[in-house]
């Protein structure tokens, strides 16, 4: 019995000696877990302090990025002469020359004029200056470095519209779309869609969100047709202003009856341009609360030289039309009427908000070197020098709720 008691009094003693150890070791991880969670508490409010500096950072960015943008002017032109094609090189061409600040353009015409006593004039000299002027050597990269802060402009929050102008023939649709299975001569539509997702993703993690929709809309007659929608003759589409009532908030422009699309990637939309090539369209992004219009406005001829009869006649005076009134909106905003004359044309009653005080706008004027073209050539650099004039105003962001 003597001996059994000595066993378990020492078998308690080493018990004891371990409970104690046991004790020691689980305060000390609790003091570890407190130190620890002591440490995360105070990473997560570091973590917190640097996204609310990145926001900050990123919200002075906006506001520095679009000042900039307001300073360059709310409405810009760009003019674009594309070169000669394979099959032109049997016609002649005008003489365009360039200023070294790539802002002026001079065109002689390669005819020389005789008078009627039989002395033979210089040909004339038409000089034009514009916010930036592409020669036919300029890629499509080199155009879109130069609008690619107008995009960052719409991803912003602001709206934003960018169409091409000119006669038909003059590279309209190659500026604006291009060939989307090269990506060296991609036009301003696919490289707008990979800088819009590449940037909402970099954005991501500056905690900013954002949701993308796309509609795809053409003007023809005066008519709007959906080019998403069911191809329903008997389904109208009218342009309306939302709030029309409530003169305490801006109006939202909205299109019935239309299908928007919620687009994740640029190949969605690619795919979708791919079946529009036959159109005029305009390209419609809605990001966040701010707007992109992407146009390639239809070819604008003088009736005296379009030859057109019958149901193309209709269709080029609905586009001279159109086109004018595009024309007068922007001078009427440039000389700050008190009527704006948005309601005279589909076009213009659709991109009121990309028109008006709260935007960003840049038109390109497409030219054709060709000889046979100058006049044409001459009616749109004269148009796109009115526009040039005009000065809209400061564009204002709308507020984000």
């Amino acid at each position: 019995m003597t001996a059994d008691s000595l066993g378990i009094t020492t078998e308690l003693q080493a018990t004891k000696l371990s409970l104690e150890k046991t004790l020691n070791e689980s305060q000390q991880k609790s003091e570890n877990i407190s130190q620890l969670e002591d440490s995360v508490r105070g990473l997560r409010e570091h973590v917190a302090n640097l996204d609310a500096k990145l926001r900050s950072e990123e919200t002075i960015r906006r506001e520095l990025h679009n000042t900039i943008q307001e300073l360059k002017g709310n409405i810009r032109v760009f003019c674009r002469v594309r070169p000669m094609l394979s099959f032109e090189d049997c016609q002649q061409s005008c003489a365009f020359s360039f200023g070294q600040e790539k802002r002026d353009l001079v065109i002689e015409s390669s005819s020389t004029n005789e008078s009627a006593c039989g002395t033979k004039k210089a040909p004339p000299r038409y000089e034009f200056a514009f916010d930036r002027v592409f020669t036919p050597a300029a890629s499509q990269e080199d155009v879109f470095d130069e609008i690619a802060q107008l995009i960052q402009s719409a991803l912003d929050g602001y709206n934003v519209c960018i169409f091409a102008y000119g006669q038909t023939g003059s590279g309209k649709t190659y500026t604006m779309e291009g060939n989307t299975a090269d990506h060296s001569t991609q036009g301003m539509i696919p490289r707008a869609m990979q800088q819009v997702f590449n940037t909402s993703l970099d954005l991501k993690e500056k905690c900013w969100q954002y949701s993308i929709e796309a509609s795809f809309l053409e003007i023809y007659n005066e008519t709007i047709r959906d080019l998403l929608g069911s191809g329903d003759a008997n389904t109208k589409h009218e342009v309306k202003l939302s709030n029309p009532g409530n003169t305490g908030s801006a109006h939202e422009v909205m299109v019935t009856n239309v299908k928007t699309v919620v687009v994740t990637s640029e190949t969605q939309v690619s795919l979708q341009l791919k079946t529009l090539r036959d159109f005029w369209y305009l390209f419609y992004y809605r990001v966040l609360s701010g707007t992109l219009n992407l146009i390639d406005l239809a070819g604008s001829e003088r009736l005296s030289q379009s030859c057109s009869t019958g149901e193309r006649l209709r269709e080029t005076k609905n586009i001279n039309k159109s086109l004018s009134n595009l024309g007068n909106v922007i001078m009427a905003l440039a000389n700050k009427e008190q009527h704006i004359p948005y309601r005279n044309s589909k076009l213009t009653f659709l991109l009121q908000n990309s028109l008006g005080g709260n935007s960003k706008s840049l038109m390109f004027v497409n030219i054709s070197p060709k000889e046979e073209s100058l006049q044409e050539t001459l009616c749109s650099l004269r148009f796109a020098t009115k526009v040039n004039q005009c000065n809209i105003g400061t564009a204002q962001k709308k507020v984000i709720k």
